[in-house]
């Protein structure tokens, strides 16, 4: 019989479910809701690691700068606790914004240099927003590990580093991408796209493709292929609007350069129609033969 997981909305509920574990490996799966395959990815993982497996569903208004989509984020807390329930998901912490911010926070977490690169510099703030909130959770919670997308490649590395440097005592865990057949990448705000642009939106995962097969090729062979993808994708309709296309190291998230070897990130973002979406592929350039 599957049973139902432990629902806690406040903070005394929270801290009760987690006495009650104490001794025992947890798990956390922070998410924002609107769970989909992606994240029951996260939580079979999750259930491999540790003895207790916990979800986190709130929509973090932290990380929402003006003129976001805060208030139209898809909110589906019925078919969430379903799919926790079905995945065997032991604990969901669900707050209200006044249980996780009780008063408005002055002393939040700098993201830093790498906060302000790439995707940061679409998204001013984002980053500060997700480690703060993260942090939060992880003081509440108190987990042993807690698993991320690499679809979300800088906050991986972002809440990686934060763990590093202010030595937070949990095991970060990334998880793959978790993509539809026909390459899109899963993502909450995908349920925002009409037929038409989800069409366009390909092109992200495409590009992605293209671009990695020319990896011996080298960075700037790399680049070229993606970006050739995304010019013919500009007068497409409903167009893409490029945001960007960058090669990043996935410690630092700063720029290779056209001779490096070893891992790197190919990243890639941009708007089609009103919503933003963003895709990555690992990769790994050879060292050249001498």
């Amino acid at each position: 019989m599957t049973l139902k997981p432990l629902i806690a909305a406040t903070r005394d509920e929270l801290a009760a479910a987690r006495e009650d574990v104490r001794e025992r490996t947890l798990a956390l799966v922070p998410t924002m809701g609107a769970l989909h395959e992606g994240h029951r990815s996260l939580i079979r993982r999750a259930r491999e690691l540790a003895d207790v497996v916990a979800v986190s569903i709130f929509v973090n208004p932290l990380q929402f700068g003006p003129g976001e989509d805060l208030n139209r984020y898809p909110r589906t807390f019925a078919d969430d606790i379903r799919a926790c329930e079905e995945e065997g998901v032991d604990l969901v912490f669900a707050p209200a914004p006044e249980v996780m911010y009780p008063a408005t926070p002055e002393v939040t977490v700098s993201s830093g240099r790498m906060g302000a690169v790439v995707e940061g510099i679409q998204r001013p703030g984002h980053f500060d927003g997700v480690l703060t909130v993260v942090t939060k959770l992880f003081n509440l919670v108190r987990p042993t590990h807690a698993l991320f997308g690499e679809k979300d490649a800088q906050q991986l590395a972002a809440i990686r580093r934060m763990a590093r440097d202010l030595d937070v005592p949990v095991e970060i865990v990334g998880c793959p991408t978790v993509r539809e057949p026909d390459g899109l990448a899963l993502s909450s705000r995908n349920r925002y796209l009409s037929a038409a642009e989800r069409r366009t939106a390909l092109v992200l995962s495409l590009a992605l493709r293209t671009g990695a097969e020319l990896v011996t090729k080298g960075p700037d062979e790399v680049l070229r292929a993606a970006q050739e993808v995304l010019d013919d994708a500009a007068e497409a309709d409903p167009p893409l609007v490029l945001d960007y296309l960058a090669l990043i190291d996935p410690a630092t998230f700063t720029g290779v350069d056209s001779l490096h070897t070893g891992p790197a990130v190919l990243a890639v973002a941009g708007k089609v129609g009103t919503t933003h979406l963003i895709d990555n592929m690992p990769l790994s350039f050879p060292a050249e033969e001498s």
